[in-house]
């Protein structure tokens, strides 16, 4: 393929650039294509995705109340909550309502009778279709004095109109940054604009290929945030290492096929290799928004991956010399002389004292995890300007214990002394505050409802929630609700987590082993790895869920962190780390092939990387760091976390951890028995002769 793409590069560039039109005009309206509703986070196949289902089937509406209309006065509530309710009624999509007027709302009143809740229930719909209703209902509310509106819908769709805006911000606060900083690394402006065409590239084409996706499959908006962070990321990254080699290579053979080849035998090589790890690294998710992200991460690393091999050679080639216009580049330094060579000279003298220490260092900056406590998404996550927190925060504040949003039971059977015997058994339930009469709702269902003494992702109500189901056990019950749902959504990501992280971590191996032929590094690979997320999750923990820096980073702490957001962060770190990785390795083991001692080629590699992996890991700091802007919680803790994780690994652990392992172990680091030498010599990845 490079071959083709070199012998024709005006006519690759020419196909590049229908490509890229053509993946803007079919990929740019796929935002609308994407789910963005609460069944994103949850497992469509647990026991409260299906009663969920049944009762919509049996009532015709919503089991749980969508829209949260707060009715606020020191006079005449009780004809506000009367006008309030009319006219929440009168709206078509609305199927029924609930206020302290009727005998099932006595609970929607606070004690002193100045607030009052009234519900809405949606009749079944599409869940982009409910959210634009909520958010017609808050517009039907607005200026009414002592009214705001609420409710999980119209937290969702805030939810999303907000990241949309913060993604926009963050798109306009990134691109001028990363254009000062290309022009800095490179001191040209020409090989400065390449990478960002590039990352242009990579991002249209995934779209492009995420609009393809969703024909096949359902996949969730906040995949967007992913692709744009990590397409401007990865490919801004390998586009780096492209162009750094091929100016190497230029400067030893001329600008030329040569030095092109060369370079896409070396660093194209390495490209290809990390894309495909951090491709794989992110396709192994259940739930519709883990999954979305794995098909969103694994789609942009892939093109990212083929864009920077496809469309940048040609360009390189035919540039020439062209590539260094308009430069204010100085005479590079030697590679021997680098910063980062005499890093690794010095972690040489004493490499086990090195070792120690700075593994000592990241394991003491990653205990905080050890008391790591996790959490869902509500509307907590949003900022105190969102109507749908505000009522969120009033409720929360005025009404003791969970009034909107109780745990459902759905009983299979409409024999009274058989509810009768459900509501007898939830009473004893501990954490449970009240529990409703039985009412049929038809197809054989009858529902119970059980409130909490707490919100639904607390403690209290998690543990209602199993003793809801011990105490039915024997009875044809299911229980459905918000607290149910974020149950069975961390049930299953325990679940599918120890398989997640198996694949991974023998994915990274067996890669490592392809590429390198040694046993121990990829080993310690996975070692600097963990140590890395283990730092970036322990960072967080300080931060975000103890509150730390609320005024700085502008946030209100939920104290945990988000689980969904933690495990895609595991994943993406592991392959963002691994990426270095191999970018590092592939140097450094291509320094000993070259003929020097295990010691001498980690200083050479350290010299020639250490520069490009630092500027790289910058650059893919202020890519996803630019989310760190974002008003919504679980956003900010990806954009921090990620950012925090790439420059922890990029520094502390490729500049000095990496070396010093190498060092202790010195020619050991390449052993392997005969069995794997004999399949590495078969199978290994090597560069191509020249």
């Amino acid at each position: 393929m490079s071959t083709l793409v070199l012998r024709h590069p005006r006519l690759t560039l020419t196909l590049t650039t229908i490509f890229a039109v053509v993946a803007l005009v079919l990929g740019g309206p796929v935002a609308g294509l994407l789910k963005t509703g609460r069944d994103n986070f949850e497992d469509r196949g647990s026991e409260s995705a299906l009663s969920r289902e049944a009762l919509v089937a049996a009532a015709g509406r919503s089991p749980e109340a969508d829209i949260v209309v707060l009715v606020e006065a020191a006079r005449t509530l009780d004809q506000r909550v009367l006008d309030t309710q009319k006219r929440l009624a009168a709206i078509p999509e609305i199927a029924t309502t609930v206020s302290p007027r009727q005998p099932q709302g006595r609970r929607l009143r606070t004690p002193d009778g100045r607030s009052s809740v009234i519900l809405g229930y949606l009749r079944p719909m599409e869940t982009q279709t409910a959210q634009d209703v909520s958010v017609r209902v808050s517009e039907e509310f607005r200026g009414l004095s002592g009214v705001s509106v609420g409710g999980p819908v119209l937290t969702t769709a805030q939810i999303r109109d907000q990241v949309s805006e913060d993604l926009r911000k963050a798109e306009l606060l990134a691109f001028p940054l990363l254009f000062l900083l290309l022009l800095f690394v490179f001191r040209g402006l020409v090989a400065a604009l390449l990478p960002l065409l590039v990352a242009v590239l990579s991002v249209l084409g995934t779209l492009l290929a995420l609009r393809l996706a969703v024909q096949i499959t359902d996949l969730s908006v906040f995949a967007l945030n992913l692709i744009t962070a990590l397409g401007l990321g990865l490919a801004i990254d390998y586009s780096l290492f492209i162009i750094a080699r091929y100016r190497e290579e230029a400067a030893e053979h001329g600008y030329g096929h040569l030095a092109l080849t060369r370079t896409l035998a070396t660093a194209g090589r390495t490209v290809m290799f990390s894309s495909l790890t951090v491709a794989l690294a992110l396709s192994v998710f259940p739930q519709r928004f883990l999954m979305s992200m794995a098909v969103g991460g694994a789609l942009v690393a892939l093109v990212a991956g083929a864009a920077a091999l496809l469309a940048l050679p040609p360009a390189l080639l035919l540039l020439g010399p062209r590539i260094d216009a308009l430069s204010l580049r100085r005479s590079p330094r030697r590679p021997e002389r680098s910063y980062s060579a005499r890093i690794g000279a010095r972690v040489m003298r004493r490499p086990g004292v090195v070792a120690v220490v700075t593994g000592l260092a990241l394991v003491v900056v990653g205990l905080p995890f050890a008391d790591v406590r996790f959490t869902g998404f509500d509307a907590t996550v949003l900022p105190e300007s969102a109507s749908s927190r505000q009522v969120a925060d009033r409720v929360a504040e005025s009404f003791p214990g969970d009034r909107t949003a109780p745990l459902i039971v759905a009983l299979r059977s409409t024999d009274r002394f058989v509810a009768a015997e459900a509501r007898e058994r939830l009473f004893g339930v501990e954490n449970a505050a009240a529990v409703s009469e039985p009412v049929r709702v038809g197809n054989g269902l009858t529902r119970i409802d059980v409130y909490s003494t707490g919100p639904p992702l607390a403690e209290p109500s998690q543990r209602l929630v199993d003793g809801a189901r011990q105490a039915l056990t024997g009875l044809p019950a299911q229980i459905t609700g918000e607290a149910a749902r974020y149950r069975d959504s961390r049930a299953a990501l325990n679940a599918a987590l120890p398989v997640a992280l198996g694949i991974v971590g023998v994915t990274t191996v067996a890669l490592l082993f392809l590429m390198c032929g040694s046993v121990l590094l990829p080993l310690c690979a996975l070692a600097m790895n963990l140590l890395t997320i283990s730092a970036a999750f322990g960072v967080l923990v300080l931060i975000f869920q103890d509150g730390r820096l609320e005024g700085t980073l502008a946030y209100t702490s939920q104290g945990a962190l988000d689980a969904s957001q933690m495990v895609l962060l595991f994943v993406l770190v592991f392959a963002l780390s691994t990426d270095y990785g191999v970018f590092v390795l592939g140097r450094i083991k291509e320094a000993r092939d070259s003929g020097m001692p295990s010691r001498e080629a980690v200083v050479a590699g350290m010299g020639t990387t250490g520069p490009l992996v630092t500027a790289a890991a910058v650059l893919f700091c202020v890519a996803i760091g630019a989310f760190a802007t974002s008003e919504v919680v679980f956003i900010k803790e990806v954009g921090i976390g990620t950012a925090f994780a790439v420059l922890i690994d990029a520094t502390v652990v490729r500049a000095l951890l990496l070396p010093a392992l190498m060092g202790v172990l010195g020619e050991r680091a390449w052993a392997a028995p005969r069995l794997l030498r004999r399949l590495h010599g078969r199978f290994g990845l090597r560069e191509s002769s020249i």
